[in-house]
């Protein structure tokens, strides 16, 4: 199988569509019990995304409990089609979530945050390789947002599927995973 962008986007979407609702379930999960492994829990600000349910994508509700539970700060995104932007505001009690003309969850307001203060991003994504570079469905958003975040900010990659050998078409601007967690194990690139 070819293994450029366009190849693997098109065959992960596939895969996707074949997963039930159960299948979700369980397998998001079993990812969000394998983030636990991981040592990020000393940082405060995570970046999450809110799942387009549309796209069968990794419901991000258990890593939001477990984050609750541990009283880190939840971040979540608003994207801008036109400029290719995200805005970034803080998840409390009164933040009204508002689905826009692309199914995304987000929020309608509240208080924003900068790029340069997230510590820990966790990064949707339709594949990714050993070496932790990924495919996602090809706006750049997480490129664009990524380069904004500090170097040392934890990038983590959510999958139910796990990696490929390699992405052939792999460009110097593309943002290299930290780690990768899929239902069966962590991926650690560094």
């Amino acid at each position: 199988m070819s293994t450029n962008k366009k190849e693997l986007r098109l065959h992960y979407k596939s895969l996707r569509k074949a997963l039930s609702a159960e299948d979700i379930e369980e397998k998001s999960l079993a990812v969000a019990n394998n983030l636990i492994q991981l040592p990020i829990w000393d940082k405060t600000y995570f970046h999450v995304f809110l799942p387009i349910v549309e796209h069968k994508e990794v419901d991000t509700e258990f890593v939001l409990h477990l984050l609750s539970g541990k009283d880190k700060e939840i971040v979540i995104s608003k994207s801008d089609f036109e400029t290719r932007v995200m805005t970034h505001f803080l998840l409390t009690d009164n933040t009204k979530i508002k689905k826009n003309e692309y199914n995304i969850p987000e929020p309608v307001n509240g208080l924003q945050v900068q790029s340069s203060n997230i510590d820990v991003v966790f990064v949707p994504l339709l594949a990714f390789d050993i070496h932790g570079n990924r495919v996602g469905y090809g706006k750049g958003f997480y490129d664009k947002f990524l380069s904004e975040c500090r170097p040392e900010t934890i990038k983590i990659g959510l999958s139910f599927f796990e990696a490929e050998n390699q992405i052939d078409d792999v460009f110097e601007s593309d943002i290299k995973l930290d780690y990768c967690v899929t239902p069966q194990k962590v991926y650690d690139f560094q």
